[in-house]
């Protein structure tokens, strides 16, 4: 079964003043596993403080209140996911490999951050409502379609990839394979057991996926 990686707050604390950058950093790290272990309702600040030695004060100085934070993380998260995007710099690779890459990224993140899960989880939960309220998400995710969009392009120019392809599908099925994947484990192979969830079935599990989007887009 795949592990979760551990993510550890830091020993010593820093000081805003030397660093406020960091500690604002170090608050999101926190916050993060503490609002996917608990959800919204469920994680307190106070633990969030603790575990990184700052106080109350400090965290609401930076974010306002909790659910303030919690918008914090939910930009940051994503912001993170659309970053590792940019930095696969796929515009130099022929279309169907930078396609590749991109699933294979989807999938590979999705398995390995099981916060960032919950996180998406705990958001749907409250019917994304605090995603609204972060302006900057609409243009971050925007760019993960945007991407596929120029691959696509590219695709039917070189004719190997069919017309009339819709970059925002290709972007919801990539999402939706690699997410079930990492969000219904626990319950799948309780349930058919862990075949899928060893390093050589989640490496079958992952070239059946790429397959299957490369095979629905191909001319």
């Amino acid at each position: 079964m795949t592990k979760e990686p551990k993510i550890s707050a830091p020993k010593k604390p820093r000081s805003w003043k030397q660093d406020p950058e960091a500690v604002k950093a170090d608050i999101l790290a926190a916050a993060k596993v503490e609002f996917a272990k608990h959800g919204l309702s469920g994680a307190r600040v106070q633990d969030i403080a603790d575990q990184i030695q700052t106080s109350k004060r400090m965290i609401f100085y930076y974010f306002g209140d909790k659910e303030g934070l919690y918008r914090a993380v939910l930009e940051e998260v994503y912001g993170s996911v659309r970053q590792a995007e940019r930095d696969l710099n796929l515009d130099g690779f022929p279309p169907m490999e930078a396609l590749r890459k991109l699933v294979e990224f989807t999938f590979d993140h999705h398995a390995r951050n099981r916060d960032f899960i919950r996180l998406v989880m705990i958001e749907n939960i409250h019917h994304g409502k605090h995603m609204m309220d972060v302006e900057s998400l609409m243009t971050t995710n925007t760019a993960a379609i945007t991407q596929i969009e120029r691959i696509c392009d590219a695709g039917v120019k070189e004719g190997v990839m069919r017309s009339g392809l819709s970059p925002l599908m290709i972007h919801w099925q990539i999402s939706a394979m690699s997410f079930f994947n990492g969000a219904n484990q626990s319950t799948f192979s309780f349930n058919f057991g862990n075949d899928l969830f060893d390093e050589a079935g989640q490496a079958a599990l992952r070239e059946q996926v790429v397959q299957s989007i490369l095979a629905s887009v191909a001319a």
